[in-house]
Formats: structure tokens, sequence, C-alpha cells
């Protein structure tokens, strides 16, 4: 079934701007497809629900910590889909191994997954419609000038994303596209 709707804008262009800094994935190229390791248990064949590797540089100084988040803004809902937001990571940290989204996993640092658009606390995987046009996931690195955001782990991503806008110094994106 497709779903006739236009195709949502850049999310990150209604945002104040701020600086920029390089991301890039050993397990994708920016506007490349997503293998579906990356998507969501029973999306297709081969998913694992892992979130890719991603080896960031040139944030600005006074970065004093990072966030992840990857956001789907061609879901059909009025709001997105939020897949992934991990906070506090330290200044220090430069990249994330594949998997590094699970629950559980050991993260640096007080960093912590809040709770996505799956209602869990890690990374929930690619699942657009069923023969949807090819879905775009933003996986962005935040450079925060701040140690900690201030919230918990029943944060929603949403909240964390409305914080960020406030401590964001500059902002790293790559995307990856998957359909089913």
């Amino acid at each position: 079934m497709s779903i006739d709707r236009p195709e949502a804008q850049d999310p990150y262009q209604k945002l104040p701007q701020v600086g920029s800094f390089t991301v890039t994935s050993e397990d994708f190229a920016d506007g490349q497809p997503l293998a579906a390791t990356f998507a969501y248990e029973g999306a297709a064949e081969g998913a694992q629900n892992r979130s890719p590797q991603l080896t960031w540089g040139g944030a600005p100084a006074g970065t004093k910590s990072f966030a992840v988040t990857c956001y789907d803004p061609d879901a059909p809902t009025p709001s997105g889909f939020w897949h992934w937001a991990l906070i506090d990571l330290p200044a220090n940290t430069t990249s994330l191994a594949q998997g590094a989204g699970a629950a559980g996993t050991g993260l640096p640092g007080s960093a912590f997954h809040v709770r996505n658009d799956w209602s869990s606390k890690d990374y929930g995987g690619c699942y657009p419609p069923d023969g949807d046009r090819a879905h775009r996931y933003y996986f962005v690195v935040h450079a925060v000038d701040v140690e900690s955001l201030g919230v918990d782990d029943e944060a929603s991503a949403a909240v964390v994303s409305f914080n960020l806008v406030f401590h964001t110094l500059a902002r790293a994106q790559i995307v990856g596209l998957f359909q089913r």
C-alpha cells in the first residue's frame, strides 16, 4: 500500500541555525540505503534491530557532551517517528560501535538512552509501512554545551529534542534510507 502524501522537509531546517561538523558510518553512506540489519525485527529478512556504527569529528570548542538521535520525518504521523535518543555522552566520545544502541550495552560515562517512539529505551530500527516510499532516517550527532541535558531516562525523545534546541552548538548528520 502506498501512502499518498507530500515528502516531509528536512526536519532540522526549521530549527535555529547552528554550526556543523562531520559524521560518517562504516555501515552506510549518506543518502544511501540501510541494510536490513538496522531494521526493526520482523521488518525484513535479516532484520536485527542494530544501531549502525557512527564516527564523528570536528565538534566546536565548548562542547561538553554529545547526544545522538535517529528520526524518521517520513513516518505517516504529524510528528514523524523517533527511533533513538542517546544523551549525555562525554565530550571525548568520537564514535559508537555498531549495536551500541542496544539496551544494557555499556555506554561511556553517564550516557543513557531515553524512551523512543517504540516505547523502549534503546535503538528501535527502521520499519516503514510495507510498500511505502523509502523513508529517510536522520542520524544526528549534537554537540551540546552542557554535560547533562538534565532529563532522566523516562523523558521522551521529543522532550530531549526540545532541550537540544537550547543547548546544541553544532550538528552532524548522516541520512540512511529504508524501504520495505
